[in-house]
């Protein structure tokens, strides 16, 4: 089965999210220029990069939530969102739109660019698509175009083939110590005379030395 093409509206949030490679330690939001890795029609103050980097890890956590039961729930994008207004904008067709209020500019603007983009996607049943790595060292965003919708890493090569060595090794330690505890047997009671030589010897006596 074909896999599903990634939406345009949703690849402009695994962009954004993805310019923070948490494995090699870099984050590619700390200039203007580096905006043009998003969307090159994206201009911000420099002073509005921390914030973008603060709406960026509110995604991240969104995206976590959506395969991850224990995952904190991702309550900041709510209150990022309500600073960023949308309105209903109906086109001459009759086609209605979520677009920015009126007045927004700068990272206000794009806030309410990434809400309608939140908003269309989850209309269409695309929105938990959205997804973050489950690796805690990756945290890469992906689009998941599973046909199942199931997929829990960015890449079955790379992080889901050590997250499934690791558990391999973890049941088969477990295994080890069940086998080392089973064959240690019930402790004797206290005070329980030591086991004789013939009993340690699988119930064959050894005589006495003779006397001489």
């Amino acid at each position: 089965m074909a896999e599903r093409p990634i939406p345009e509206d949703l690849a402009l949030l695994v962009r954004l999210l993805n310019t923070s490679d948490l494995e090699a330690g870099l984050d590619g939001l700390v200039t203007p220029a580096a905006l043009a890795e998003v969307d090159p029609a994206l201009t911000l103050a420099p002073g509005e990069l921390p914030a973008l980097r603060r709406l960026r890890e509110a995604l991240r956590a969104a995206g976590l939530a959506h395969h991850v039961e224990d995952a904190p729930p991702p309550a900041e994008l709510t209150a990022l969102f309500a600073r960023a207004p949308l309105v209903v904008e109906v086109a001459d067709d009759g086609a209605a739109l979520l677009v920015p209020a009126p007045g927004l500019h700068g990272l206000p603007a794009f806030t309410a660019r990434v809400a309608a983009v939140v908003a269309a996607a989850e209309a269409r049943g695309e929105w938990r698509r959205f997804r973050v790595c489950e690796a805690d060292d990756c945290r890469w965003a992906y689009y998941d175009q599973s046909p199942a919708g199931r997929r829990r890493w960015c890449s079955m090569r790379t992080c889901g083939a050590r997250a499934k060595m690791r558990a391999y090794r973890a049941k088969q330690t477990q295994a080890k110590q069940a086998q080392q505890r089973a064959g240690e047997g019930p402790m004797p009671p206290a005070g329980a005379p030591a086991p004789s030589g013939g009993e340690r010897n699988g119930g064959a006596a050894t005589p006495p030395p003779p006397r001489p």
